[in-house]
């Protein structure tokens, strides 16, 4: 890493929530995306990133909100750079929690996001409070208190969708070889392979599938293996053992496309996680 650049991170061992703050200076992240929902808040300087194809500035106070599988990028457009703090949510974990704050919640339906941004204070003050008790371990009643009004600030930057098994806004095409993908994560993978059991030319189905997840097919690929590098390391398990379970050449192949995305060592990320030594 840069060495202008550092991350601080921490999990919760209750809720599993991660908790990292972090401050870039020039090019921060690739485009890539989490198997979380993401909270946070800039606390200093311009935080650019793109999502939901629109280029977002988010500043001091404001509140950034994504959900899984949104692919994003990170960069700081200004010499100073940007800090920020960030709670990554288990989406198992919020949705159960959420259906507890919404009694009457419709029926087949998930939760997600109406808004990339906020300027809400209220919304940033909970953000901020949910981030220092969980980061410094405090209390465990103070860490629980600090997620209910989390959570129930979040409650107005919610909508509720109906659960669906295709999503009629992409390209079946895209969402079979997405399936596809998901099925088949720790198998030697071909593009063709993709193509024939999607029914179309491996031509016609990158189109497709960059159109609607922005990312080609092996990109793709390479992100869903590297969220599940995340959960082995968290447990535990050695970088080796990740990278071999997941298809990687070797480790540091692995290290290197981990390091892109999350500016951490796949070593130093499952120490953080699990208090374990190297």
């Amino acid at each position: 890493m840069d060495k202008r650049n550092w991350i601080e991170l921490s999990q919760d061992a209750d809720t599993g929530i991660e908790s990292i703050r972090a401050h870039f200076q020039g090019h921060a992240y690739d485009p890539h995306w989490h198997d979380s929902f993401l909270v946070g808040v800039t606390e200093q300087g311009v935080q650019q990133f793109n999502c939901r194809r629109v280029r977002h500035l988010s500043t001091p106070g404001k509140v950034f909100m994504l959900e899984p599988g949104e692919i994003h990028d990170g960069h700081a457009p200004t010499e100073e750079g940007f800090t920020y703090s960030m709670l990554y949510l288990d989406p198992h974990w919020l949705e159960r929690e959420l259906h507890g704050l919404f009694e009457h919640a419709p029926a087949n339906s998930q939760p997600g996001f109406a808004d990339t941004l906020s300027q809400e204070p209220g919304l940033a003050t909970a953000v901020y409070q949910a981030f220092h008790v969980l980061h410094e371990g405090d209390l465990r009643i103070v860490r629980q208190s600090a997620i209910d009004t989390l959570l129930g600030s979040l409650t107005c930057h919610l909508d509720w969708r109906k659960r669906r098994a295709f999503d009629p806004r992409l390209p079946l095409v895209a969402q079979v070889a997405r399936d596809y993908l998901h099925a088949h994560v720790y198998e030697d993978i071909g593009l063709d392979d993709l193509a024939q059991a999607c029914g179309v030319d491996r031509f016609r189905l990158t189109r497709a599938f960059k159109a609607a997840f922005g990312l080609a097919p092996h990109a793709y690929l390479i992100q869903l293996r590297l969220a599940k590098a995340r959960q082995l390391l968290a447990r535990g398990e050695s970088p080796a053992q990740v990278a071999s379970a997941l298809g990687f050449s070797d480790q540091s192949h692995m290290g290197r496309w981990f390091r892109r995305a999350y500016q951490l060592t796949p070593a130093d990320y499952r120490k953080r996680c699990s208090n374990l030594p190297d």
